[in-house]
């Protein structure tokens, strides 16, 4: 083997071995590391009883845990009429089949625990499709993150709603 290629051999080896290290790390880590799934939620104080949502439309993004498996990720939210969403979009991209695990994990146990500034709360979600809203709630998702998400995405199911339903 030529000297180059062994020096890449080796380079490529070091490059795989600390990116499985790094994902191993992070799924046993307090929560999500950006696009990185994370662990289950080690930290946070539940919080019950809350009546407005507003303040979750505050932020860019939501860490969120789900059940089965314990793992949790980041991702874009909208309060739309006092009603937290989710979406997870690309879900029939080769990647997106491959990523985007979760959505299909949620019919076998479909509870969630958010964690936003250190609080945490307990929702159940429940899949939304094509309703009155449904409109309103992509334009919200469109304009706050500069995207064109369209009701045929959702009826194509390349695109998944969720509603977070305050766990009782």
């Amino acid at each position: 083997m030529s000297r180059g290629l062994a020096w890449f051999s080796g380079f490529f080896a070091l490059i795989v071995i600390a990116t499985i290290a790094m994902v191993l790390v992070v799924r046993s880590s307090d929560g999500p590391m950006e696009i990185l799934t994370g662990g289950p939620f080690q930290s946070g104080e539940f919080v019950t009883d809350v009546e407005d949502w507003s303040f979750l439309d505050q932020q860019m993004t939501i860490e969120m845990q789900t059940m089965v498996p314990p793992s949790s990720r980041t991702l874009w939210l909208v309060v739309y009429d006092n009603r937290p969403i989710v979406l997870s979009a690309y879900m029939k991209s080769a990647v997106g089949k491959i990523w985007k695990q979760w959505p299909k994990k949620i019919a076998k146990d479909n509870r969630a625990i958010v964690r936003s500034e250190g609080k945490l709360y307990r929702f159940t979600l429940e899949r939304l499709y094509i309703e009155e809203d449904t409109q309103a709630i992509l334009d919200k998702f469109n304009q706050r993150y500069d995207t064109p998400i369209t009701t045929e995405d959702i009826t194509t199911e390349n695109t998944w709603l969720f509603e977070l339903k305050p766990a009782s």
